[in-house]
């Protein structure tokens, strides 16, 4: 009877990471399940939070930025201007929430086999998509009560849903790693969160901004995420900033780019630290 030689290669971890997240995707389905259902267990209304939460902020951010404020609204009825910014910030800011505690949640598993970590905040990301698909109800109901119908520029939106998952991505890595080794994060990424939500244009548009400032402005890179989700979805007379969208892009990039990189930097410490 043979028997199968196991055979231990220096490095071979490292060259063969890239294989092993396809070989092992049947455990990042398991983790997103586990989440979605850990998430919303025994909750009278179940997933339906995933749209109380932003329809509310929602219907705020038109009461004080669209009737008291007389915010312009390009156009648009206000709720659907504001909720077309709130789908990708919920996202982003679920996707921040859920990356950086998602290591420690997931401590024991982690110091026990091996797997690559890039999954754990990974299938973190996918259950803030999951928050975000649910919610997009919400912008087909606002469409219909407004007998709002978007132009060809719907078709771009999975661009721009996919440099919100980069960002989204990069930024959650960076903080997942971050708060392995330092806990303070779990305090500061609701300040984020918080703070982010009033520096991005989620109840007005950027075009209120002035013109002088509106680079500087871009720097936020979900201000090109948002601005993006925007002009794919409102049409009409909503025009992109180009130069500060591109400028929102490169720094998505980045992002994501270098939150990859620290990421599998520190990953083989998790199993120490944690």
């Amino acid at each position: 009877m043979s028997q199968s030689e196991l055979i231990i290669e220096a490095g071979r971890t490292e060259k063969q990471y890239w294989k092993d997240l396809w070989r092992y995707r049947e455990l990042f389905y398991f983790l997103a399940w586990r989440d979605i259902v850990v998430r919303y267990k025994q909750t009278a209304i179940g997933i339906a939070w995933a749209l109380i939460r932003p329809f509310l902020t929602m219907v705020v951010f038109t009461v004080v930025f669209g009737k008291l404020a007389k915010l312009p609204s390009e156009g648009v009825p206000y709720p659907i201007l504001v909720f077309a910014a709130m789908l990708p910030w919920q996202f982003f800011a679920n996707a921040l929430s859920e990356c950086s505690n998602s290591l420690i949640g997931n401590a024991n598993l982690i110091s026990k086999i091996y797997f690559p970590r890039l999954i754990v905040p990974g299938s973190a990301v996918i259950v803030s998509f999951v928050d975000f698909l649910v919610s997009g109800i919400i912008l087909l109901a606002l469409m219909a009560w407004y007998n709002f119908v978007p132009d060809w520029r719907i078709l771009m939106l999975p661009l721009f849903i996919l440099i919100a998952f980069a960002a989204a991505m990069g930024a959650g890595l960076w903080l997942a790693a971050l708060n392995v080794k330092y806990r303070d994060f779990r305090y500061i990424v609701p300040f984020i969160v918080q703070f982010g939500l009033y520096i991005s244009p989620v109840g007005f548009t950027s075009s209120i901004v002035p013109e002088q400032w509106r680079m500087i402005y871009s720097l936020n890179p979900m201000v090109g995420v948002i601005d993006g989700f925007r002009w794919a979805i409102l049409g009409g007379e909503f025009k992109l900033y180009w130069p500060g969208f591109t400028l929102s892009l490169a720094l998505v990039a980045l992002l994501f780019a270098s939150g990859v990189w620290y990421f599998r930097k520190t990953e083989r410490t998790f199993a120490d630290v944690i």
